[in-house]
């Protein structure tokens, strides 16, 4: 089978700088909805398309097409006075940018250094600015289910689950990059 919008892919990646230096490889598969369900980098979904279990293949992603330029305008310095004790770099917090407006999207913020009464917070993607080179392997291919194409991601195995039991969404799971 061919990968198509609304196919489900399953893919086995490397992802490496633009230098060749490993930044993480998959334990588990990343498993997808392709056909533009911003499930995966539209790049991978370009190098994918049309192609079979066992194509493999290396691209490079340029900044502009992973996960942005690096904004410094996304540093701040809070004072340690109002974050949660104990804190530790590489701790997240959601937040705005500053001078964000209520309606504004809200971004993770990295923990990136503690001084003695400052911390300083990074809203950037920790892989902002970078050029990333992925090197795939597509394991899997199969026809999506029409709740998967209605829900607009994978269920199952590496994808997300519904619990009509449950009334919190804690402990799904969507599958793209997962990063350190």
């Amino acid at each position: 089978m061919k990968i198509a919008k609304n196919t489900v892919v399953t893919v086995h990646y490397k992802l490496s700088d633009a230098q060749g230096n490993l930044i993480e490889e998959s334990r588990e598969p990343m498993v997808y909805l392709h056909g533009g369900y911003e499930n995966t980098l539209p790049k991978i979904e370009e190098a994918l398309d049309g192609k079979d279990v066992g194509f493999e293949t290396t691209i490079q992603v340029e900044p502009d097409d992973a996960f942005g330029e690096y904004d410094p305008s996304l540093i701040k310095i809070e004072p340690r006075s109002r974050l949660p004790e104990p804190i530790e770099v590489g701790m997240q917090f959601e937040g705005t940018p500053d001078g964000g407006e209520e309606s504004d999207e809200s971004l993770i913020f990295t923990v990136t250094d503690i001084a003695e009464d400052k911390v300083v917070l990074d809203g950037n993607h920790p892989l902002a600015g970078m050029a990333l080179r992925f090197n795939l392997n597509v394991a899997d291919v199969r026809n999506a289910s029409e709740e998967e194409i209605a829900h607009q991601h994978v269920h199952g195995d590496h994808g997300h689950h519904h619990d009509d039991d449950m009334e919190d969404d804690e402990g799904d799971q969507f599958r793209s990059f997962p990063l350190q």
